[in-house]
């Protein structure tokens, strides 16, 4: 808790207390200038729009039957779909500047200690979704794709719609961006106090279990698919593990710290 804290977290947190007007204009500033970047990205990423989606379809193309292509249903959709993943590649691409306009306003209401645990965290994660998304387009949607066109009845013709192959691949990039998201999400759950690292290392059979029925409703029903994301998502678990008994014994040190300079102050 914050009481336990030394006088010196005490005094580093301590800023001039501002206004809810305050406040929220700084808020709106931050916003504005997410929405800045985000467009100024976008902007970049517009002329090749049409480039980045045929990057994102090549998994699917290697896969589909030759003379077979992809097709529009709607009549705006060849035109919207790529600047929709325009969009949504400038929001990622944004990501960095994002979470920097997040930390920079949470920041100053942090405890000195508090700050040095956030800021690693929001760079990890960052990195680890961005991992997850790699992980997917790279090793799960070949094998997903070449699954799916081989399992078409004969005399059925793969033609997928653009718009619904976007929607598609784009929660499937955000539900592995998620899953590689386990270590810090076990490292918050110890930082909060809510479980111990003992505790989560009792429910490690559970933890197996249930990577593996995730990665049954992630992939097709095919074993290999399936064991390609419960592995990696249990050995996250035991990394996000790891990290967070190093945090519990780093933070034992610092509160006997502060409870050795609460005595000398009593004294």
């Amino acid at each position: 808790m914050k009481s336990d804290n030394s006088e010196e977290d005490l005094e580093s947190s301590g800023q001039p207390e501002q206004s809810l007007i305050d406040h929220l204009i700084e808020l709106r500033n931050r916003l504005l200038r997410i929405v800045l970047c985000v467009l100024v990205v976008f902007g970049g990423l517009a002329t090749y729009a049409n480039q980045i989606y045929s990057l994102v379809a090549g998994p699917l193309m290697k896969h589909m039957p030759a003379n077979s292509t992809m097709i529009a249903i709607d009549v705006a959709s060849p035109f919207f779909t790529p600047f929709k993943l325009a969009l949504v590649a400038a929001i990622f691409l944004s990501m960095p500047v994002i979470l920097y306009q997040f930390w920079a306003f949470v920041a100053p209401g942090l405890y000195k200690h508090e700050r040095r645990m956030i800021l690693p965290l929001l760079i990890a994660s960052t990195l680890l979704f961005f991992t997850g998304v790699a992980f997917a387009y790279f090793v799960v949607f070949p094998l997903v794709f070449g699954f799916l066109t081989a399992a078409a009845p004969v005399g059925v013709t793969v033609m997928t719609d653009i718009t619904k192959y976007l929607d598609f691949v784009l929660a499937l990039f955000f539900a592995f961006g998620v899953c590689f998201e386990i270590p810090i999400f076990t490292i918050v759950l110890v930082w909060t106090g809510l479980v111990t690292p003992a505790k989560l290392a009792e429910q490690r059979p559970y933890v197996i279990v249930g990577a593996f029925i995730i990665g049954m409703f992630l992939t097709p029903p095919d074993a290999v698919s399936q064991t390609l994301l419960a592995i990696p998502m249990w050995l996250l678990f035991e990394i996000g593990l790891l990290f967070s008994r190093l945090f519990v014994s780093k933070k034992t040190d610092v509160d006997e710290g502060h409870q050795d300079v609460l005595e000398k102050q009593q004294d």
